[in-house]
């Protein structure tokens, strides 16, 4: 009886002890919410189509034969060659731009830091879509630039030789009759040119596909890892960085496609090609002969806008220098126009 009573006074001993520890205690705030994730990459379609029309075209210009066995593969090169507009094509170098950006595992990793924190994320947005600059500004910038630049140079050294392999060719048929012989129906096939100037190009299932797959991925286009590129850039480089940049954020989706649309658009690209247009249709014009309508497509259409790519692209490299590998009479140039049976010995 009297361990009874012992037992019970130590339990009500421990119970009042753990009464006055329980009323000595403060308490304590809840643990904060984990931070929430960061945003899902996000690219709009409309950057995926412009960049696979841009890419599309390029492939299918520089692909262009420089072999014209006959009149109808002359202007089956010609309307190959003339179908782009200005301004589409300018707006998919940019849009390719910023896939080429995602293929960069610096600029993408650099970027990605500023995802964790959500008001971080927000500033960085902000200041993107108020001067598309600030992107180049961000770490790894100088790498995806110099991926930009090296990739975009590559298009327009691959359109400039295609279009010099073809000016050759004008030069060098010319001792074939048939090139000689008039165009049939030149003003029918200006007016398809034109027509073909003011149409948007369409890309490939096949490109859209795989530019998509390399924007979430951040690999698969095959590229070679150029050195880093120091400032200044071009506005297609800073644009494309800029979209790259929005993409990892998650703010180039669809939920701001009117405003990343806007960071497609800059003036040195249209201004460009709309001047080697403008010179494709006075050289198509003025050429009456089947040779000259090869030396339009070849210096006008290929050569022309290869340099407008590689002016765009902001590349240190230089396009080569033309010159004929033999003496023959000379193709009519929309600005020396003479003759068809002109045999004026011509300079580059």
């Amino acid at each position: 009886m009297q361990s009874a009573v012992i037992r019970l006074g130590a339990l009500a001993a421990a119970f009042a002890g753990a009464l006055f520890l329980a009323s000595c205690k403060t308490d304590e705030p809840p643990p904060p919410p984990p931070p929430p994730p960061p945003p899902a990459f996000a690219l709009s379609n409309t950057v995926i189509q412009s960049a696979a029309a841009y890419r599309t075209y390029v492939r299918e210009a520089s692909a262009i034969s420089a072999v014209f066995p006959d009149a109808a593969s002359i202007q089956a090169g010609l309307r190959r060659g003339a179908a782009y507009e200005p301004r589409s094509f300018a707006r998919g170098a940019v849009a390719y731009a910023a896939i080429l950006a995602l293929q960069d595992p610096a600029f993408v990793q650099g970027v990605r830091s500023y995802s964790l924190d959500p008001a971080g994320r927000n500033t960085v947005i902000r200041q993107i879509f108020a001067d598309p600059a600030y992107a180049a500004q961000l770490p790894g910038a100088a790498s995806a630039a110099g991926l930009i630049q090296a990739n975009l140079d590559a298009d327009a050294q691959a359109m400039h030789a295609a279009g010099g392999a073809i000016k050759q060719t004008a030069y060098d048929i010319q001792r074939q009759r048939w090139s000689r012989e008039f165009v049939a129906d030149r003003e029918g096939r200006l007016a398809a040119a034109k027509q073909l100037g003011m149409t948007p190009a369409l890309g490939s299932t096949a490109d859209s596909s795989m530019l998509a797959q390399a924007a979430v991925s951040g690999s698969g286009l095959g590229l070679r890892a150029p050195a880093p590129a120091s400032p200044p850039y071009t506005e297609t480089v800073i644009r494309g960085m800029a979209i790259a940049a929005l993409a990892v954020l998650g703010a180039a989706g669809e939920d701001n496609a009117m405003q990343v649309d806007a960071l497609l658009n800059e003036n040195v690209g249209p201004y460009c090609l709309n001047l080697s247009k403008l010179n494709l249709y006075q050289c198509l014009a003025v050429s009456k002969p089947h040779f000259e309508d090869v030396f339009c497509l070849g210096q006008h259409v290929l050569m022309d806008a290869g340099q407008c790519i590689n002016k765009v692209s902001g590349s240190r490299t230089p396009l080569p220098t033309w010159s004929r590998s033999t003496i023959a009479t000379a193709p009519v140039a929309a600005s020396t126009a003479q003759p068809a049976a002109s045999t004026q010995p011509v300079g580059n």
